[in-house]
């Protein structure tokens, strides 16, 4: 579980080889990672060839809609990546917050493919991960492992999905769908925030030279293709609503912690857009905020530990979300009565009403969050929140049900709605959240030592070395690097350009 994906030369020759050929019998081409930052780079024949291909099939073509410029049809592209930009009259909060849509990725309608494919290519290249011998391993709390299962039917090789036992139920319906065999569904015991037996799973099945732990947490090709990808989408988004509102600035990035690949964006932000990055956790566990712990049900945002990809010294705010809310609004937002009261009572529009089964379960925490930095700041309607939806409400309708039973006896009336807005929107402050200092930032830092160097293995200068902004900013190196190697990846399958 040490590997952190940031070799730039070929490791194994042989299983580079047997990669060329099972690419080259499976008429499989890599997208590189400028073209998934730009897809308008991708070559036209290859974007005509998407015309006829299912977005939920596990096609090889699937992996050059691995961008954040699909369409809701998740089938066209689009110039200007979909997004929404919520209202007061929905936030209570005069700042537009802007929210980039992951549920038009392919497969797995979530943002979480992009991870996947970033953790999967550098490794494939570099001949350390040979689809013809090895098992995939996926750790995750969910969508990470659904993309990596995609991506491995794709290669026509074993994906398996090592996620809590607790997760919705939707989750594993797609999984048992798709993987090769049900046995590569393992379930660890938990919920969201237990990481650390996802952990302790994968080191077991690591013993077996045959299986290869791809690690979200810890894999730098996470971070440097949200960075890339993510934060240029953002900037794009950003610029279009520039346009039709020349007066607003960019104020806050706002993402949950997750496996800190998401939060790379607000790296690249802070850059381009001068913006500060707020991270979110759920406040059953404020591991950020309190070195806390406890189980909580905003799926999508693992925690206990701080992932290694972090980079916590650029982190500039952290909040925390109740799970109470994040289940409320969920039951809000999908039922008839809450919408019906969002139109009639809040005066919220149409437009922004179809949208809400855009917004997950941590998508609706990353909103909430978005709120309370917007109080906290005290932001104008010419300051805007810029923030990420990983995942939609299809994901969760179990979890609605399952709400709807525990908190509401089964059903909800104008008055339940009118109480959950009350006090899970405009009830929202600015508790719980804190501005970090210099000591913050390192605490948080220093956190990290007992997940990374005590249990996982990772070399105490490593982790140090993390500490340099120079460090992070060095990492960005590797991108043209890999995608000179994909392309002649591309070259010996006899899938470039002209093959």
């Amino acid at each position: 579980m040490t590997r952190l994906g940031l070799e730039r030369d070929i490791v194994d020759r042989d299983v580079y080889d047997r990669s060329v050929e099972r690419f080259r019998r499976d008429h499989i081409r890599l997208p590189t990672f400028a073209q998934i930052e730009d897809p308008a780079r991708i070559p036209g024949r290859i974007l005509s060839s998407l015309d006829g291909v299912d977005p939920d099939a596990p096609d090889p073509r699937n992996l050059f809609r691995v961008h954040w410029h699909n369409a809701r049809d998740r089938r066209t592209r689009l110039e200007v990546p979909d997004h929404i930009i919520l209202p007061r009259s929905l936030t209570g909060v005069d700042a537009p917050i802007v929210v980039l849509i992951g549920a038009n990725f392919p497969m797995i309608a979530s943002h979480k493919v992009l991870a996947a494919y970033g953790c999967l290519a550098p490794r494939l290249i570099t001949g350390q991960f040979d689809p013809v011998t090895h098992r995939a391993i996926w750790p995750s709390t969910g969508n990470y492992c659904r993309g990596g299962v995609a991506i491995s039917r794709i290669m026509d090789c074993r994906g398996v999905a090592v996620l809590p036992e607790g997760m919705s139920r939707e989750r594993f319906d797609w999984l048992i769908a798709w993987v090769l065999d049900p046995s590569d569904v393992i379930r660890t015991p938990g919920t969201e925030s237990n990481v650390k037996e996802i952990y302790d799973e994968c080191a077991r099945l690591e013993r077996d030279p045959a299986n290869i732990v791809f690690n979200q947490f810890c894999e730098f090709g996470n971070y440097l293709v949200h960075f890339l990808a993510t934060g240029r989408a953002l900037e794009r988004v950003f610029a279009d609503c520039g346009k039709r509102a020349p007066h607003l600035e960019p104020a806050a990035f706002v993402s949950a912690t997750g496996s800190a690949g998401t939060l790379a964006a607000g790296d690249r932000l802070k850059e381009s857009l001068g913006t500060r990055t707020v991270a979110v956790e759920a406040l059953e566990c404020p591991t950020l905020l309190y070195a806390g712990h406890g189980e909580h049900n905003i799926q999508g945002i693992g925690d206990k530990h701080v992932p290694l990809i972090h980079h916590a010294m650029n982190t500039d705010f952290v909040t925390a979300v109740s799970d109470g809310t994040t289940d409320a609004l969920n039951v809000l937002f999908n039922t008839d009565v809450g919408r019906a009261y969002l139109a009639d009572r809040r005066g919220v529009p149409a437009e922004t009403l179809v949208r809400l089964p855009d917004l997950g379960l941590s998508s609706i925490a990353n909103v909430i969050a978005s709120v309370k930095i917007a109080k906290y700041l005290e932001l104008s309607e010419s300051q805007a929140v810029l923030t990420v939806a990983t995942d939609g409400a299809p994901l969760y309708r179990t979890e609605v049900a399952k709400a709807l039973r525990r908190d509401y006896a089964g059903d909800v009336d104008d008055v339940r709605a009118a109480e959950i807005y009350g006090q899970h929107v405009l009830g929202t402050g600015t508790d719980h959240l804190i501005e970090l200092t210099r000591r913050d930032r390192d605490r948080i830092f220093n956190l990290g030592y007992f997940t990374w160097v005590e249990q996982q293995g990772v070399s105490l200068e490593d982790f140090d070395a993390r500490r340099d902004p120079a460090y992070w900013t060095g990492l960005r190196d590797l991108l043209p690097a890999w995608d000179s190697m994909i392309d002649e990846f591309n070259a010996r399958t006899g899938m470039a350009d002209g093959a």
